[in-house]
């Protein structure tokens, strides 16, 4: 969905100009219908985006079933607003992004795909072979490709271990501005540091300042990120999107997740 006739990627660097979050939701983790559901009250709270993805192994069909779902709730938000004079539909036109494990999850119903390459994994499929398996469909799709380097860091969790990568550890920051520099040579425009779904400790400041002292490319930090102190820290260093999923799971009820993404968001 897209009313604003802008690309994903002018919206993300329009967007970029103070610091914004990232709601992730693992099609694996639950129903389409609650991952809709979901969606929303994170976009009331206060995200800007919507990632779908996560898992390694979620087939296509249900990476679809979802980014549908999510898109449909979010047209109905937006039509009941266009009805209300005290609403704003533009509060809805949120992107829906795909954030993919390889080139099967893939749905032409998302707005835009981060098109990665793990640039410290150390097997091929990560680092060019997933993204040519991927390519044609992403084309047939005429989904936004939106080219994104990737570096999982310590600890690094399954995404490092199912991408062979070599973790970028807590003193690497001549290593990590090395790859940033990189990643802006190649041309990529976003840049995503990732300490691994479910990490017990966030990419370290150090690392993401380092990064970020390279121009022209928009920071992406995830993993491990739990508590408002956790996103303060993380954008004091350099962040400039921030990525929560795990809590977003851990959730029992809705309102729940309100008030955990509201105290997150508010602290950027």
């Amino acid at each position: 969905m897209n009313v604003s006739g802008k690309s994903v990627m002018e919206r993300i660097t329009e967007l970029s100009t103070r610091p914004r979050h990232i709601t992730l939701i693992d099609p694996a983790k639950q129903p389409a219908e609650v991952a809709a559901q979901r969606a929303m009250v994170a976009v009331e709270a206060g995200t800007s985006m919507i990632f779908v993805g996560g898992s390694t192994d979620t087939p296509d069909e249900v990476v679809h079933q979802t980014c549908v779902a999510i898109q449909e709730a979010f047209e109905l938000r937006m039509f009941a607003a266009s009805q209300d004079p005290e609403a704003s539909e533009s509060l809805w036109d949120v992107p829906v992004v795909l954030f993919p494990g390889g080139a099967h999850a893939l749905s032409p119903a998302a707005d835009a795909i981060t098109f990665m390459m793990l640039m410290n994994s150390t097997i091929r499929p990560f680092l060019v072979g997933e993204q040519v398996k991927g390519a044609p469909f992403i084309h047939q799709f005429q989904v936004e490709a939106l080219p994104t380097g990737y570096l999982v860091c310590s600890p690094g969790g399954r995404v490092g271990e199912v991408g062979q990568a070599e973790l970028i550890q807590e003193q690497d920051e001549e290593l990590i501005h090395a790859y940033a520099l990189c990643a802006k040579m190649y041309g990529f425009k976003l840049l995503y540091l990732e300490a691994g779904s479910g990490a017990k400790t966030p990419v370290a400041p150090a690392l993401i300042q380092s990064a970020s002292k390279v121009e022209d490319l928009i920071l992406i930090v995830g993993g491990g990120l739990r508590t408002p102190h956790d996103v303060r820290t993380a954008i004091a260093a350099g962040a400039q999107w921030i990525v929560t999923g795990t809590i977003t799971e851990e959730q029992h009820d809705l309102e729940s997740l309100r008030v955990t993404l509201t105290q997150m968001i508010q602290a950027m």
